[in-house]
């Protein structure tokens, strides 16, 4: 039970972290990023046998394309079973139940999913975190700019919803290269902090391969997202099975099977925080 505990505390603290895309190290000193390539204007990018102009066409159109996949709703619910393995090897797994409100709140209730036990749960606002351990009965309360201070990466909100939903993260439209096969149209981005391959399927133009590499050479990190299993709801395609690996000086890989999803159901989020649990 010892070793049960240990691991389910933890595995809250693997499955938060990789939904944020970031590695939550408190004792890490911040570094500033710094560029480690030149950003190139999309207005000069030329595709090969094509005009100036009709490149310029045909990348414009590629960006129409993935906003116009862009997942937007409501409400969200969803049931997610969480399989992760680190350094140490294959952890015990988590049941995640997921509930969002459009740019208001995410409800993160995860369980052990062998002992069915609920193991933490979390809240997430605009501005804040709070997180209950229900293992060793804590409380943790932080705000989304400390999270962005320790880690050096510009998380908000909105970017944890998006992966939830997803949608592309940290895509801008400064393309400084494209790609074109008979199945898949490949888009590479660089924005202030990464630069961002993004593979959408042909036909259908869903998201199918993300890849950040960071530009700060001193990190070499890189988050790697496959979306698969994709389903049609009420007219959104949605990967009901995601892939997620995460390195820098370790390697973290996360499976993520989404077994339910709602959109637009009407949705009630209830926190309390227990008053005898230790507040840190």
């Amino acid at each position: 039970m010892k070793y049960l505990t240990k691991g389910l505390s933890s595995g809250w603290i693997f499955f938060f972290t990789i939904l944020m895309i970031v590695f939550f190290d408190s004792c890490k000193s911040a570094k500033t990023i710094q560029a480690a390539i030149s950003k190139k204007d999309t207005t000069a990018l030329m595709i090969a046998g094509t005009s100036k102009e009709d490149s310029l066409n045909i990348i414009k159109d590629a960006i129409a394309v993935v906003h116009k996949k862009h997942t937007d709703f409501k409400t969200f619910s969803a049931k997610i079973k969480v399989e992760y393995q680190d350094s140490k090897g294959k952890q015990p797994g988590i049941t995640a139940f997921v509930r969002m409100i459009k740019d208001s709140v995410i409800w993160i209730s995860g369980y052990a999913t062998v002992f069915n036990i609920e193991a933490f749960r979390a809240k997430i606002t605009m501005d804040s975190v709070f997180v209950i351990d229900k293992i060793n009965k804590e409380v943790q309360m932080r705000s989304i700019d400390y999270l962005q201070e320790v880690t050096q990466i510009p998380f908000d909100f909105k970017t944890l919803q998006d992966l939830l939903l997803g949608n592309p993260i940290f895509f801008t439209d400064s393309v400084v290269s494209y790609k074109e096969t008979e199945s898949k149209i490949l888009l590479s981005t660089v924005g202030v902090d990464f630069k961002h391959l993004l593979t959408l399927n042909k036909p259908g133009n869903s998201i199918v391969h993300s890849k950040l590499d960071d530009l700060d050479i001193n990190r070499n990190r890189t988050a790697d997202i496959t979306y698969d299993e994709f389903e049609e709801h009420n007219g959104i395609s949605f990967s009901t099975y995601r892939e997620i690996t995460v390195s820098e000086k370790n390697k973290l890989d996360i499976e993520l099977k989404f077994k339910q999803y709602e959109f637009d159901k009407e949705l009630q989020v209830n926190f309390n925080i227990p008053k005898n649990y230790k507040r840190r």
